[in-house]
């Protein structure tokens, strides 16, 4: 059998859901496979991710990536010509070895992840099977989805500064059952807040409803009244998780809650997040604490280990933070996020080493996404068992959820 070869990379600069700039690259093989990948891009980023290129100056505001265009093209492409593909460890090493920092800063991780994901998307393309197949770790799965319904922090305009309020429906039998579900659970939650007199702002940056409130804990009791409202039984069917994102608003050793009038200490976090667990249907905790708080992270996940607790600005997808974590016991889960690190395998083997480890792992999209619905196969692939896409609108958050849907139904895979 003849040996696939890249014949040729190209790129492009597009625009994500934000209507910011971000990467689009094709790559083309020797069988004459094309195939395309769209890079996400975040607002609510870690201190310690993958550098990202933007080109600075005034286009765009400084955030257009016509550099990293040029890194695919004019870096990138000359040096991977003519290799060989069908090794994606082996071509991301070369990725690597070309770029030559710890943090992709020479060319960008928005390069390298572009290359890495269309190449792979390629060679699905050149075999004639989906991608799940090309980059599995085992047996593939459908994810549980972990659904938006309320949004604060940077992806609302600081309404209140908790970032997300979502759903999982862990008691339904099916992803049809279980979208269907978020669907009637979001319009619920939309006319909840209408009739408790609170202002709408609309939709924010992924999808779920940005509402006016006086603070935090309000989301979660409407949350909670919105599962039953819509006929399910919150904590049975359907329970809730909360992403923090408690870095951006933690600072001089405080978590700083100004729509509450209020700053509380490390403990106090974790025995507001206690408290809550405690009330309200929560079964996981996203970045409670905030990224280098490793001793506060340790207490946090004595007291409520039986909750699933995920880092994700604590752990950027680095296969070195999540070694710290492990030998600590800071959280028990990551958050995935393929821009954080760079390539595909640096990304799987952080889903390895979690599992290897005793973590969960939840493969997530960012707050700036676009139409490619590479995530899901991601997902299914790794047999993560869960996925953080966003609510159910928005295109883009939706292509991801429609793939899920064509996994079911057209190739019969379940949770």
């Amino acid at each position: 059998m003849m040996t696939l070869t890249l014949t040729h990379l190209r790129a492009l600069e597009i625009l994500d859901s934000r209507g910011r700039p971000t990467l689009q690259v094709e790559a083309g093989l020797s069988n004459g496979a094309r195939a395309v990948a769209q890079v996400p891009s975040g607002a609510s980023t870690g201190t310690h991710e993958a550098h990202e290129w933007r080109d600075g100056g005034t286009r765009y505001g400084g955030k257009g990536v016509l550099g990293a265009v040029r890194h695919v093209t004019e870096i990138f492409a000359p040096a991977l010509r003519g290799g060989a593909v069908e090794d994606q460890r082996a071509f991301d090493g070369r990725l690597l070895a070309i770029d030559g920092t710890p943090d992709k800063s020479r060319t960008g991780a928005n390069a390298v992840l572009g290359i890495s994901c269309a190449v792979a998307r390629a060679v699905a393309a050149a075999r004639g099977e989906p991608l799940y197949r090309t980059l599995a770790l085992g047996g593939p799965r459908l994810p549980m989805p972990m659904i938006n319904i309320f949004s604060g922090g940077m992806h609302a305009g600081g309404n209140v500064e908790f970032q997300d309020f979502l759903i999982i429906p862990h008691g339904l039998p099916t992803m049809a059952e279980a979208l269907a579900a978020a669907v009637r659970i979001h319009g619920a939650a939309g006319e909840l807040v209408r009739r408790s007199g609170y202002v709408l702002t609309g939709v924010a940056d992924e999808g779920g409803w940005g509402p006016w409130l006086p603070g935090n804990e309000e989301a979660l009791s409407l949350l909670t009244a919105a599962i039953a409202e819509a006929g399910y039984t919150p904590g049975g069917e359907v329970s809730i998780a909360i992403d923090v994102a408690s870095t951006h608003f933690y600072r001089e050793g405080r978590y700083h809650l100004a729509s509450e009038k209020r700053s509380l200490t490390g403990t106090e976090m974790v025995e507001l997040l206690e408290g809550w667990c405690s009330r309200f249907p929560v079964v996981s905790i996203e970045d409670g604490l905030a990224e280098d708080d490793w001793e506060g992270w340790v207490r946090l996940t004595k007291r409520l280990g039986h909750v699933q607790l995920v880092g994700d600005d604590l752990f950027t997808t680095n296969g070195e933070r999540l070694r710290r974590g492990l030998e600590c016991g800071a959280a028990n889960a990551v958050l995935v996020k393929m821009n954080q690190i760079g390539t595909l395998t640096e990304t799987l083997d952080v889903c390895r080493q979690a599992r290897d480890g005793g973590y969960r792992a939840v493969i997530s999209a960012r707050s700036g996404e676009t139409e490619d619905s590479f995530l899901a196969d991601l997902a299914t692939a790794t047999g993560a068992g869960q996925i953080k896409i966003g609510s159910v609108t928005r295109s883009e958050r939706l292509a991801k959820y429609n793939r899920l849907l064509e996994l079911e139904g057209w190739d019969g895979l379940s949770f």
